[in-house]
């Protein structure tokens, strides 16, 4: 019995803390790399192997050796990466995104992307000889379908003062406020529940 997949990354707190992360979007799954100014300190794409391996982890689930990423592709997906976090962080707020950046994102998704492919017994298959152009390109355009699309409106930003991640709030209610209910929502769980004790005993 295989077990079921359920989309999202599996993220580590500055404590150690494991817990699960759905942004809902393969491109704000890219924004747990790193990212521009302050985000800076979580880069973890030195390496065109590092982009690869973020490759398996994210939703589109390939294998390392399914494409293959220069030095100038990881480059090219870094500075789409601070684009999309700061027009992803915009969004969030109610605020328009810069030119520059939603031209970085437009000139992204000109290239060809990732081309899927089936397996004969009817499941995903790895795309054809790809490389991080390819890669580059399919988030790009993952990114401009959820900024124009009929989620535009519920990207959001974590509700906890001391968490930034981004996601888009795809629950049918649409009341989603944290990036993860194992972490920063057990978090705020156990803060409400301090203060409510320490109303009773004063």
């Amino acid at each position: 019995m295989t077990e079921e997949w359920t989309p999202g990354l599996v993220l580590h707190s500055p404590g150690g803390t494991r817990y699960h992360f759905d942004p809902g979007a393969l491109c704000l799954e890219l924004l747990t790399t790193g990212g521009p100014g302050a985000y800076a300190r979580y880069e973890v794409l030195h390496r065109p192997e590092d982009l690869v391996q973020w490759l398996g982890e994210s939703r589109l689930r390939l294998p390392a050796d399914a494409v293959a990423v220069s030095t100038g592709q990881l480059a090219a997906a870094r500075t789409l990466r601070d684009a999309l976090w700061r027009l992803a962080a915009a969004r969030a707020h109610g605020r328009p995104g810069s030119a520059a950046d939603h031209a970085v994102l437009n000139e992204a998704a000109a290239r060809p992307p990732l081309v899927p492919q089936i397996a004969p017994d009817g499941t995903a298959a790895r795309p054809l000889p790809a490389d991080g152009s390819q890669l580059v390109s399919t988030v790009a355009r993952d990114a401009i379908a959820l900024l124009t699309g009929p989620h535009a409106d519920r990207v959001r930003e974590c509700g906890a003062a001391d968490c930034h991640l981004v996601f888009v709030d795809t629950s049918r209610p649409g009341r989603r406020r944290w990036c993860s209910m194992e972490h920063c929502g057990n978090r705020h769980k156990v803060r409400a529940l301090r203060a409510r004790r320490d109303q009773t005993e004063e």
